[in-house]
């Protein structure tokens, strides 16, 4: 007998329909043959299926079973074929029957004695379904629903307009498929998840003293600027980095599903939290490769920075990452997403973050620190600050100089600002460029950061006085034309959190005093 079934094959972090056709056909010896382009784990999966049916109460076929996953020319990944091909066995042995076996796709992995196991982008694959559903035309039969495991069901039950059905075990998915039993759908409990995961639990209000720099990273958050800290160790750089994602405006629904099934395709997300509620904040180590950052693999995966979307890529320590590695930075910072192309196949990650990185003055970190000399040379220094080039530099808006904390700021029992302060901030300003720029159905309003430069000329009207301001700091620092643009977002951005339409001498000076890496003295 035949059966046929469909599921989802995970195509970097898309879900790709699978038709799973069984033929069980006896007069031959003993066998089970994959073909379709599984990978080792789904050919492993033939020992988890045969134990996986004898230990749920059913028999081994002793036939020849072929098990074609089509489209052939798809790489299939992942153990999520276990739970398809064993019911496909078992209804092409005539063991079960087959009632709902077309109303529903069907994904999961098994373990030897028949329970379910959770199963990576479980968001994608009901995406797709939903997809599928809508798009399925009226004369077929429509797609109901998709069973998955129990343990990833109120993940992929965020989606609507699909049935997610639940199933702990094969003898339950048996009993489903075969009309015996009917289980409830997953309900959607998007607020619930929002309500108990939506804290941080760190506060800008932890961080003593540099209220310097808690200013820029305000602006850098309104305008959704990137930002470049220097300064000596011990200066508070990575605290203020951590506590960025706080100030930014709160995850929303849409962000927050494009986010998660970034971290449910590669299978990080935490046990019991279906759906990231805050802003993602990476900080990969400095001895990263290419691929681990903006993604790799023989078939592709998203990165470091496709993982930071929505949210914050810190890198500490800028120089000491290899140079060839941050060069990779500079399109995604430019476009918002990375295309990564292979061989056989190319795929489009999403990657608008914002960056933040940190580095010291110089090799021994304490050049113009007053309570400490520097030991370093004039070419060691010009070494340590060539690791970082100057078109990636120049794709940085914000450059900040955070000194060492005097031990007033330390002792003092008053605490600093906090995020809600600061965001209070961001979120007047944010608005202000939502109407400035207007609403974008189905994707996040325009920052000031994605001016484009008809955009600039357009919103970014300055005084006389501040024209001519930035003139000449153009003709004094040999600023660039992409650098000129910065500035202007910058002065845009600090000009709506003063709730002011026209860019003053103050807001111009403001951000050019944030271009510290373009003065002589720095270079």
């Amino acid at each position: 007998m035949l059966a046929r079934l469909q599921t989802y094959s995970l195509f970097g972090i898309e879900a790709v329909p699978v038709d799973v056709e069984v033929d069980v056909s006896g007069g031959a010896l003993p066998a089970t043959v994959l073909v379709g382009m599984p990978d080792a784990a789904i050919r492993e999966s033939t020992h988890r299926v045969a134990r996986a049916m004898v230990n749920s109460g059913f028999n081994r076929p002793n036939d020849r079973i072929v098990v074609n996953l089509a489209p052939a020319e798809l790489p299939k990944q992942a153990a999520t074929f276990d739970l398809p091909i064993t019911l496909g066995i078992l209804v092409g042995s005539g063991q079960v029957s087959a009632d709902r076996l077309a109303d529903y796709a069907v994904v999961g992995e098994l373990s030897l004695e028949g329970s379910t196991r959770p199963t990576r982008g479980a968001l994608s694959i009901a995406m797709a379904a939903a997809r599928q559903r809508r798009e399925r035309p009226a004369a077929d039969r429509p797609l109901r629903g998709v069973v998955v495991p129990a343990a990833s069901a109120t993940e992929a039950a965020v989606v609507e307009g699909i049935d997610v059905i639940p199933v702990s075990s094969l003898a339950e998915a048996v009993r489903f498929f075969a009309g015996e039993i009917d289980i409830p759908p997953a309900p959607p409990r998007v607020d619930e998840w929002f309500d108990r995961y939506a804290a941080y639990d760190v506060d800008f209000a932890d961080v003593r003293g540099q209220e310097a720099a808690k200013r820029a990273l305000c602006v850098a958050a309104a305008g959704g600027h990137n930002l470049l800290m220097v300064g000596p160790p011990g200066g508070g750089k990575t605290m203020l980095a951590k506590r960025v994602p706080t100030i930014l405006p709160p995850l929303s629904a849409a962000e927050s599903v494009e986010t998660t099934r970034i971290y449910s395709a590669l299978g990080l997300m935490q046990p019991g939290q279906p759906l990231l509620a805050t802003r993602p904040f990476r900080a990969p180590h400095h001895t990263i490769s290419e691929a681990g950052l903006i993604g790799g693999r023989s078939v592709p995966m998203p990165g470091e920075i496709s993982l930071a979307h929505h949210g914050v890529l810190f890198l500490d320590e800028l120089p000491e990452f290899n140079r060839r590695t941050l060069e990779v930075l500079r399109q995604p910072l430019e476009d918002g997403s990375v295309t990564i192309s292979r061989a056989k196949s190319t795929a489009r990650f999403p990657a608008d973050f914002m960056l933040v990185a940190a580095l010291n003055p110089c090799p021994c970190g304490y050049r113009g620190d007053p309570r400490r000399a520097c030991s370093c040379t004039a070419p060691q220094i010009d070494r340590y600050m060539s690791k970082v080039s100057g078109p990636l530099v120049d794709r940085i808006d914000i450059h900040l100089e955070v000194p060492s904390v005097p031990f007033r700021d330390l002792a003092a029992s008053r605490p600093g600002t906090s995020s809600s302060q600061m965001r209070e901030a961001v979120l007047s300003a944010r608005g202000r460029q939502a109407a400035r720029f207007g609403a974008r159905p189905g994707r996040p309003p325009l920052c000031n950061a994605r001016m484009s430069s008809r955009d600039i000329r357009e919103h970014c009207r300055a005084e006389p006085a501040a024209t001519e301001l930035l003139r000449a700091a153009v003709a004094d620092l040999g600023l660039s034309a992409r650098a000129h643009d910065k500035i202007l977002r910058v002065a845009r951005t600090v000009a709506d959190l003063d709730g002011v339409d026209v860019i003053t001498c103050g807001h111009i000076s403001e951000a050019i005093n944030y271009r510290l890496l373009d003065r002589s003295l720095w270079q």
